[in-house]
């Protein structure tokens, strides 16, 4: 028997033990119909990922508001609410919340990873408002007024008669206060019924924010933010200047108007308190 007559013979058997499947069509295609047929999926898969972007991109630019006396109510609203909100001040963008709800003080603490041993300042309408939330009888007549409304932090006193809460900045027995030369937030201060706390809009130890786009990343923790346009200042923020003792003042932060704040505090015969060695 030649090795065809064998191999014949055999056949059937290998038939039998090896099922032959049906090889798939396409593996038959052209490479170019192959490609083409690639292409749409990826093209298909690219669409659907732009979409769901375009989607997430209208999300967040519906948290952006213009700040403008318009929208000045509906902050207010989500303030009482209880919520974040993302303000212009008159030196960099800010979060602000109602400073009397402990909840929505921690909640700005958990948004910019500070530590609660970090005070906040807070910030009010006018500068006839301090005293509801701080000693002030201490001060030459005249002087807040010619500081405020203005890129400056005084640190005053909080007094037993302050309707500030206990558990804002606990253990202390001091606040800063601003009054800032910026319309919008002092409309919602004043619509509020509180003060504000207020805060720099940025991750605790990163950069300070002077447009919207500087802390985009942190929108989604904000009921709104409201745009104020690029700001002018710069990133050094307000001056802080500590008024808590009679006649005197000490500069914790220079900021961006130290030598406006110091002129003016030696023109009320406010001496900077010097520290001893």
């Amino acid at each position: 028997m030649n090795f065809s007559t064998r191999l014949g013979a055999k056949l059937p058997l290998l038939s039998t033990l090896v099922p032959i499947r049906e090889v798939p069509k396409s593996w038959f295609l052209p490479f170019s119909h192959q490609k083409r047929r690639f292409r749409s999926r990826v093209s298909k898969k690219m669409a659907l990922n732009a979409e769901k972007c375009d989607v997430c991109v209208e999300n967040k630019l519906e948290l952006v508001h213009s700040a403008t006396e318009s929208y000045a109510d509906e902050a207010i609203e989500v303030l009482k609410a209880g919520k974040v909100i993302a303000v212009p001040t008159d030196t960099l963008y800010g979060f602000a919340c109602d400073a009397c709800s402990s909840e929505v003080v921690n909640r700005i603490y958990e948004i910019k990873g500070r530590k609660h041993t970090s005070p906040l300042a807070i910030c009010v309408g006018d500068v006839s408002d301090i005293k509801h939330f701080a000693v002030t009888d201490h001060l030459p007549d005249g002087l807040l007024d010619s500081l405020l409304p203005g890129p400056v932090t005084v640190i005053l006193g909080r007094g037993e008669s302050s309707i500030l809460e206990k558990s804002l900045n606990p253990g202390l027995d001091s606040i800063g206060v601003r009054v800032p030369d910026s319309n919008f937030i002092r409309i919602i201060a004043r619509g509020s019924g509180s003060a504000l706390a207020l805060t720099s809009a940025n991750l605790s130890g990163q950069p300070s924010s002077v447009s919207i786009k500087d802390f985009e990343n942190l929108w989604e923790h904000c009921a709104y933010v409201y745009d104020g346009g690029v700001l002018p200042a710069g990133r050094a923020g307000s001056t802080v200047v500590d008024l808590t003792k009679p006649g005197k003042y000490r500069i914790l932060r220079p900021g961006s108007a130290k030598e406006e704040t110091v002129a003016i505090l030696e023109k009320y015969s406010v001496i900077e308190e010097t520290t001893s060695v």
